[in-house]
């Protein structure tokens, strides 16, 4: 897994180049929101059974007809599955957050995903909206414990959900 630094410090080596000020921008701005990342880190791993399970009580309020027969999600055996899955995009989203990188979604979670999903018949929407609202949770959760900007919050979900939406499921 790479993080924001060692990607900077790749680039700048391949092309020969020394850090210019866009190079040390980005890593004052890297460093300057570690804190809050760690903070926002530490908040999602004390409520991470309860981020997913609100996620998925929202997802099926708003999409019930993925918990009837029929549905997607309908039997235990397949709920469970989605809030598994839920549960594996936040692990992973909170990986990319510390790291400020989002190369560990595209390399364990995207990798792959095109022809698991096809396989089993998993529909993309619910999914992206199940991301999304995860991300909101989070953000409510960060905010309320103080931290003002939480738009580095938003960065490793809305990767999962654009990557997501771009592919043909």
């Amino acid at each position: 897994m790479r993080d924001a630094v060692t990607n900077l410090i790749k680039t700048y080596d391949t092309t020969g180049r020394y850090l210019d000020r866009n190079a040390i921008d980005s890593l004052k701005t890297y460093f300057d929101t570690g804190a809050a990342r760690i903070a926002a880190a530490g908040i999602i791993n004390s409520k991470a059974a309860s981020i997913v399970r609100q996620a998925g009580l929202r997802l099926f309020d708003e999409n019930p007809e993925l918990i009837r027969p029929g549905g997607n999600a309908y039997t235990t055996r397949r709920y469970a599955a989605c809030l598994r899955d839920m549960d594996y995009y936040l692990r992973y989203a909170t990986y990319a957050m510390i790291a400020a990188d989002n190369n560990v979604l595209d390399e364990r979670v995207l990798q792959g995903l095109r022809e698991t999903y096809n396989s089993l018949g998993v529909p993309i929407g619910p999914t992206v909206i199940g991301i999304q609202i995860m991300k909101d949770i989070v953000k409510e959760a960060v905010a309320a414990a103080g931290i003002a900007d939480t738009s580095f919050v938003d960065v490793p979900f809305d990767h999962l959900t654009r990557d997501f939406s771009e592919q043909d499921l």
